[in-house]
């Protein structure tokens, strides 16, 4: 048996191996959170026995929302417990504990809650948390529709499908900040252009030096209570336009 073989054989007895290598494949790079989240939440419901309906939820500050389901029971159940304020869901995504409801028929921890799961056709459910940077800012959820659906291989697919969900979030994380960035440089240069831009042509106004023609712009800005950059812009505007307002 090669090596190909050997791996398509312990992917073929290994469900835990072949939700690793699902994942695997995925692709986070140069796509938006919403989709693969979307990708995930497929993923988990077809790798995780006796799932019948998956979400992910991500939690603002106090507010929920589910940014990705699978079957419109999980959407409805989410949802009931973001009007409530509380539910496995986001106390799982508060605070970072996994939270495995084994019978709702017989939970007693959300009164509020578990008997209208029920009456929706959920018998039991897992919410696990996501991880990102020291804080938790969602979770993954399961609903099943038998009692205890869910075997210790089961839980353990759902852990590594958390796992790659709150990885995908981090790579959103990163790719934003980093846009923001090239975004605040760009402004950043293009303020100093037109900054340098008014300089020179204070200069040949006013025979003065680089910095007296800075000072200038500063007193303007401080004195009309507006941006040193549109203080600048102004100045270009009036240079080049004589109909232009004044600085």
């Amino acid at each position: 048996m090669d090596a190909d073989e050997a791996a398509a054989d312990i992917l073929g007895r290994d469900a835990l191996a072949r939700a690793y290598f699902r994942l695997g494949t995925m692709v986070l790079v140069d796509r938006k959170l919403a989709d693969v989240l979307n990708e995930v939440a497929v993923a988990a419901a077809q790798l995780i026995a006796g799932a019948t309906a998956v979400s992910v939820t991500l939690v603002e500050g106090d507010e929920g929302r589910t940014a990705a389901h699978v079957g419109e029971l999980a959407l409805v159940l989410d949802e009931r417990q973001y009007e409530q304020g509380r539910g496995p869901c986001l106390d799982a995504s508060r605070s970072g504990t996994e939270l495995h409801l084994r019978d709702m028929a017989n939970e007693t921890r959300w009164p509020d809650y578990t008997p209208g799961a029920v009456a929706a056709g959920a018998a039991c459910s897992v919410s696990i948390p996501l991880p990102v940077q020291g804080r938790v800012v969602g979770a993954l959820n399961i609903y099943g529709s038998a009692r205890n659906a869910f075997t210790e291989e089961a839980m353990g697919i759902a852990r590594a499908v958390a796992s790659f969900a709150a990885a995908a979030v981090v790579n959103a994380t990163v790719i934003e900040a980093s846009q923001a960035t090239a975004m605040q440089m760009q402004e950043a240069m293009a303020s100093r252009a037109v900054i340098e831009q008014a300089k020179g042509l204070l200069m040949g106004q006013r025979r003065c030096t680089a910095d007296d023609a800075f000072e200038l712009l500063r007193r303007l800005s401080q004195d009309t209570n507006r941006k040193l950059r549109d203080v600048a812009e102004a100045v270009v505007s009036m240079a080049t336009d004589p109909d232009a307002p004044a600085a």
